[in-house]
């Protein structure tokens, strides 16, 4: 425990402290890291050089091009969050599935997919799903439990689904490109969709009075006119999804610029909704603002707290703890994600993503872990972030928005079961790599130790079997008599 003193475990108890009293995490790390500079610096254990990195780092922090795709996808979100497009395509998807029992689930869930692959934020979906979809469940007498769950969980799938913050984030803490972690969620994105359509299949099978059908009358008939409005709707998303997505995979944009596009796409979309209004882009560039400073601020604390962790060996004593554990590989990824999941009642994932996977990941790459499903695998785990209860923000975000008939139990215990199903993935995840790799592409497999390199340097010893014949002035000089 204190191989290398005993100053890094009080600098790791002293951040958890001061978060746990509430203190704004970014001043947090800073103060706690400069504090324990000084008592470094005058104890001897830490050298003051150190400290002349931090205006390079800030620096570097400013200058990142990759983490200005947050911004992008945060505005872009915002818009589509105001256009229109989800109520459309939810009201259609609706009455498509509305005729069995659980229709409307199903549809929030597919409709909660393809928001996740075009706005990448959380609060859009459960906010729309919840003002659209809970009013309709309530009426036509769906369990709240079920219906507050199935919104919510709806929601969380946007963490998860590229363009995803969270995998911005966490490639670049990981020192990856954001395509191999785009890639890389796809098979968990999909499986994590199919898991809870088979949940609703089965309480539909099984327990049907839970969510009967939406009556004739208010659905319709299944005819060409509502399939194509549902086509109609989902159309421009599959486009945008390509703009975004497409782009990246295909290696003609990087996610910087492919965010670019993604805010031009959503613009035209509320433009062609007739909802681009002057108000609705302040808004969103008001709520850009307050995210990118956010995510700015904690980089910068997180950064000079782990410039003076790191320089009182804290990520060898970190290296120590975790390598010795038992199970090796396996052993480390289950107690990380135990960790993990302990930490999401207390922290968002920016928090996490910023201050506890820089320390996670040089254990992991010494064990020989895939950092790209390391990654992914913490992604799935913090989507957890959002459903805990009582402080997952989905949660929040649902209470602030439903009816006062709609009880916080009904919203709290609703939650369980979907964060029982997201935990069912991460075992998925740490147990079958290739959910994640299979989407990789690695490329060709060179073998370092078979490649040859032959070079013609003419004059270095001057030997013409060789093909040396020499240079004037290049030839080695003479034996020493």
């Amino acid at each position: 425990m204190f191989e290398f003193g005993i100053i890094p475990p009080l600098m790791f108890f002293g951040m958890v402290v001061f978060m746990l009293y509430g203190f704004p995490v970014a001043f947090s790390l800073a103060a706690v890291g400069l504090f324990f500079g000084i008592v470094g610096i005058a104890t001897g254990h830490f050298e003051p050089i150190f400290l002349e990195a931090l205006p390079f780092r800030f620096y570097g922090i400013i200058s990142n091009e990759l983490l200005l795709a947050i911004p992008f996808f945060t505005f872009m979100g915002a818009i589509l969050e105001r256009c229109g497009l989800a109520e459309d395509l939810l009201e259609g998807t609706g009455k498509l599935f509305g005729a069995i029992p659980g229709g409307l689930a199903f549809a929030v869930i597919i409709v909660g997919a393809i928001l996740g692959a075009i706005t990448g934020t959380v609060a859009a979906s459960v906010i729309t799903m919840g003002m659209i979809s809970l009013p309709i469940m309530q009426r036509y007498g769906y369990n709240m439990k079920l219906a507050t769950g199935v919104i919510a969980a709806s929601g969380t799938i946007t963490q998860l689904i590229p363009p995803s913050l969270v995998l911005v984030v966490l490639a670049d803490q990981l020192g990856r490109s954001v395509g191999d972690m785009y890639k890389g969620a796809i098979g968990p994105s999909m499986l994590q969709v199919a898991i809870f359509i088979l949940y609703i299949a089965l309480i539909a099978i099984f327990r049907p009075n839970m969510m009967p059908p939406i009556p004739k009358e208010e659905r319709g008939d299944l005819d060409a006119k509502l399939i194509g409005r549902v086509l109609m709707g989902m159309i421009p998303s599959i486009v945008l999804i390509f703009l975004v997505l497409g782009t990246i995979f295909m290696g003609l944009a990087t996610p910087t610029e492919a965010g670019a596009l993604g805010v031009v796409g959503a613009m035209l979309l509320a433009a062609m909704n007739r909802r681009l209004t002057w108000p609705l882009i302040r808004e969103g560039m008001s709520t850009t603002m307050r995210i990118t400073s956010m995510v700015v601020f904690i980089l910068i604390g997180s950064t000079v707290f782990s410039l003076v962790f790191q320089g009182m060996d804290g990520s060898r004593w970190i290296e120590h703890l975790l390598t010795g554990m038992p199970g090796g590989a396996i052993g480390f990824l289950i107690f990380v994600n135990i960790f993990i999941f302990v930490l999401a009642f207390f922290l968002d994932f920016f928090e996490i993503a910023f201050i506890i996977v820089p320390m996670l990941a040089p254990v992991a790459s010494a064990l020989g872990i895939d950092l790209v499903w390391f990654g992914v695998l913490l992604c799935v785990n913090m989507q957890t972030s959002f459903m805990h209860p009582p402080f997952g923000f989905a949660l929040f975000y649902l209470r602030g928005i439903a009816p006062p008939s709609v009880k916080t139990s009904d919203i709290y215990l609703g939650a369980l079961p979907w964060v029982a199903m997201q935990l069912i993935l991460v075992a998925i995840v740490i147990f079958w790599p290739q959910s994640v790799t299979y989407w990789l592409d690695d490329g060709p497999k060179i073998d370092p130790s078979k490649v040859e390199i032959k070079i013609d340097l003419p004059g270095l010893g001057g030997d013409p079997a060789n093909g040396l014949n020499g240079l004037p002035g290049l030839e080695m000089p003479p034996p020493v008599k």
